[in-house]
């Protein structure tokens, strides 16, 4: 994909139009989000009583190896200029000499500064191309230096989740985690309590430039606290120190810039740093907190005046816990959702600034109404798909079926499945609307034109993408029930007590409902399909066969296939 280039700047009242002047302003501008840090003093965080110690001698020449063996070829070097298909193809002579490189700098605690050094491309986001806040970083680091952060995020990763360290609450950058697990988590607690005839409050939060603004003391003494060895925080403390990036704009360089905070862009060790930097902001909230990385949100019932009150002291609590951090919320985009007929709009406040009400709220990419439909998250979902589906009718000349349905499928179809086990559509309304694009789609085909949609799918291999959300739900419901998410499974369903003579010993309590939001979310419209599996289908071992016993379950039952 060919990424359009810098336009010509405005910078003091000027327009800047050369390349080398355009990525000195980017780079600049990109500086000016750091933070010098203030004192730490009495700041320190909660220790943690862990079970097991971090193992010293943990890095070992065959995780080198294979390290050098899953590296993505497609990549971009680093400022280093070391190709990653080099570092890939010359694997097996690498490896020894990677492992002392490691080794050592472990052992001494001192990172090369190849290593902390980033090349920046600006990518335009939206507004007007003419302003440097309109554009977006993306740093390249060191492939080799990310290569040791790989390793050593495995190695803190383990401890941590050894440990039980990581809150429950955060789903970003967690294996086996995702937006689609977060929404469905929060939602279905929200849900609940609607159901129930409770009002409730939503409050999303925002970080402004919560991964630039990390203040290093403060993380270290918190990477301290969870017990991580005092050789891996005193290279990570190196490696935090010293580092430096440049903008690239069309092959021209700005001049080096220092980097003062946050965990460093473009890097593989940055996200879990993150996650445990911000590890502890859920402490003494009586509120249900979700946190995706850096997007927080935070909700009760409020019944009462002391609902209200009881929330804003969370909030409170938010605020106190960002000013002992460092971190800063922007304000102007924290909002408030009221949902439920009888809820009393009561305002909150953040440091003081009254929060904005909101009736809609784009959380992690999804459309989220204060009545908790659909419809209009299916609008946007079936604008974007179209949109990309022109693009496709437009720049391709070729409507042979081999070139469209791959396009189709990597390009189009995303865009209605995104998250879809947690906005599934329920008015047929929303159903058709969907499936409207796919029926476009088949229709670019050569030789579809002039066949029903069900012909063109039988032909194509496709089917309808409401069954396809139906085998989303019960591979999902694999995945909490059997799979990698089952720990999550237990506050989302109940498990029914097993009678041999009524099906398979898995079954689940379906739940009950007033509202037809609650009847149409996804831990209650997904249950009673899962009872009905047969006993060999959800006790298959492995996903791969649970969805192989599942399609022939489905088809069976006249729900023929489900595939590309």
């Amino acid at each position: 994909m060919q990424v359009e280039g810098v336009a010509p700047l405005s910078y003091n009242n000027n327009m800047v139009t050369a390349d080398t002047e355009k990525a000195d302003v980017l780079n600049q501008f990109f500086s000016s989000v750091y933070t010098v840090e203030e004192p730490v003093g009495q700041v320190s965080p909660n220790s943690f009583t862990v079970a097991s110690a971090p193992t010293i001698q943990w890095l070992a020449q065959d995780m080198v190896l294979k390290g050098l063996h899953t590296i993505n070829v497609n990549k971009a070097p680093g400022p280093d200029g070391i190709h990653p298909r080099v570092l890939r193809e010359l694997g097996a002579e690498l490896q020894w000499p990677l492992f002392l490189i490691f080794s050592d700098s472990l052992s001494s605690g001192m990172v090369p500064s190849d290593w902390k050094k980033a090349n920046v491309t600006p990518i335009f986001k939206k507004g007007i191309r003419s302003q440097p806040g309109n554009y977006r970083p993306v740093s390249l680091t060191s492939v080799v230096g990310k290569l040791f952060e790989g390793l050593l995020r495995d190695h803190i990763q383990n401890y941590v989740v050894e440990n039980g360290i990581m809150s429950s609450n955060q789903h970003g950058f967690m294996k086996d985690r995702s937006c689609q697990t977060n929404l469905i988590a929060f939602y279905d607690e929200v849900s609940k309590k609607l159901d129930s005839g409770d009002a409730v409050d939503i409050i999303y939060l925002d970080f402004a430039k919560a991964f630039d603004t990390v203040p290093h003391k403060r993380l270290l003494s918190k990477l301290r606290s969870i017990g991580l060895s005092e050789v891996v925080c005193t290279w990570i403390e190196n490696w935090l120190q010293d580092r430096v990036q440049r903008v690239v704009v069309n092959g021209t360089f700005s001049t080096w810039s220092k980097v003062l905070s946050g965990v460093p862009q473009g890097s593989v060790l940055g996200p879990l740093l993150f996650n445990l930097f911000i590890n502890d902001l859920g402490e003494g909230i009586m509120s249900n907190v979700s946190v995706f990385a850096d997007d927080t949100k935070l909700c009760r019932p409020v019944n009462s005046i002391q609902d209200v009150t009881s929330l804003q002291q969370d909030l409170d609590q938010l605020a106190i816990w960002a000013a002992k951090w460092q971190m800063r919320f922007n304000v102007d985009k924290c909002k408030v959702m009221h949902l439920g007929c009888k809820n009393m709009q009561a305002p909150y406040n953040l440091n003081g600034t009254a929060l904005g009400k909101s009736i809609m709220e784009k959380d992690l990419g999804v459309l989220v109404d204060n009545k908790l439909g659909c419809s209009k998250q299916c609008q946007a979902a079936a604008a974007r798909a179209n949109k990309v589906l022109s693009c496709i009718k437009r720049g391709i000349d070729s409507r042979e079926e081999g070139v469209i349905l791959p396009l189709y499928r990597a390009l189009v179809r995303p865009h209605l499945e995104y998250a879809v086990q947690f906005w599934s559509p329920v008015l047929k309304r929303d159903i058709i609307e969907l499936e409207r694009v796919q029926r476009r789609a088949t229709k670019l085909v050569k030789g579809m034109e002039s066949l029903s949609y069900e012909e063109r799918l039988a032909k194509l291999g496709l089917f309808t993408l409401e069954k396809r959300r139906l085998r989303g739900d019960m591979i999902t419901m694999y995945k909490y029930i059997r799979g990698s998410y089952n720990n999550l499974s237990n506050v989302l369903f109940t498990s029914r007590s097993f009678q041999r003579t009524r099906g398979h010993p898995l079954h689940l309590e379906e739940g009950r409902f007033h509202l037809n939001i609650r009847k149409g979310f996804f831990t209650v419209r997904a249950v009673k399909l899962w009872n009905s599996l047969p006993e060999s289908v959800v006790l298959a071992d492995t996903l791969y066969s649970f969805k192989k016993g599942l399609d022939g379950f489905l088809a069976s039952e006249g729900i023929h296939g489900y595939g590309r």
